[in-house]
């Protein structure tokens, strides 16, 4: 039987104020905190983090500890979720603040070409390649739970600093479900954690299409591209048409 599986009940109140409370603590120390935030009942809310909970969950192996997770991590019990290449590294906020990480396997390079060939030709629009954006038709493919992107059980080690001896507690669970509504602003953390590069993405898709899509869409202002970019374009100069006139030098008189 798992650590504190009788332990008392807390109010959802309480639970938040402590996480707070926790939270702040470690920020006077000068500790950065990525924390997650749920408003809502919904934990994820766009299609790349729906799909992380709903493979989440398709798993029975994690179907006991999962319920807790997600009342923690609505709670505002994840209070640092750091996410690096193949890594995820959080703190949780319980009886105490427990350390949590967890490693994900890189896919491997023959199925990342693989699911890159199944999405050639399938990018809707330059636009759409330069965001990063794409289509639901694309991203169902590299949802796909035997072939696409998610990790299976398998392929995650999971660590925890709280006394359970669970392979998932209720905290990993948490950071679990905490991962699903980070992609709702940041799905790159899905290829980031699979140690791939969806430029691959771009640079397979159909030149037909970029060709007949640039000749429509190529010619950008400077005003699109520095919302597109998120950089300041430098202002252009203005070239004058019109046929050049003499000019006389004049010097100055001493």
């Amino acid at each position: 039987m798992g650590y504190d599986y009788w332990s008392k009940y807390v109010p959802v109140a309480e639970r938040r104020k402590k996480s707070a409370k926790n939270a702040a603590d470690l920020q006077k120390k000068g500790i950065y905190l990525n924390p997650v935030v749920i408003v809502g009942r919904l934990i994820a809310k766009t299609f790349w983090g729906k799909s992380w909970c709903q493979n989440l969950e398709s798993y029975s192996d994690y179907s006991n500890r999962l319920p807790r997770g997600r009342t923690y991590v609505r709670n505002g019990s994840v209070i640092d979720l750091q996410v690096s290449k193949g890594q995820i590294k959080a703190q949780v906020s319980g009886s105490s603040i427990y350390k949590i990480v967890i490693d994900i396997e890189p896919m491997t390079a023959v199925k990342w070409k693989e699911l890159v060939g199944i999405c050639s030709g399938k990018i809707d629009s330059l636009i759409e390649l330069l965001q990063g954006k794409f289509s639901k038709g694309v991203m169902e493919i590299l949802t796909e739970k035997e072939t696409g992107l998610f990790p299976k059980p398998e392929e995650i080690s999971m660590r925890c600093s709280c006394p359970d001896s669970a392979s998932m507690c209720k905290h990993i669970a948490a950071v679990l479900y905490g991962i699903g509504a980070a992609l709702d602003e940041k799905p790159e953390y899905l290829f980031q954690l699979r140690q791939v590069d969806q430029v691959d993405l771009i640079a397979t898709a159909s030149n037909s299409s970029l060709i007949q899509e640039g000749s429509r869409e190529s010619s950008l202002s400077d005003d699109d591209l520095s919302s597109l970019f998120g950089i300041e374009m430098e202002p252009q100069i203005e070239v004058a048409t019109s046929p050049k006139k003499k000019t006389s030098i004049k010097k100055n008189k001493k």
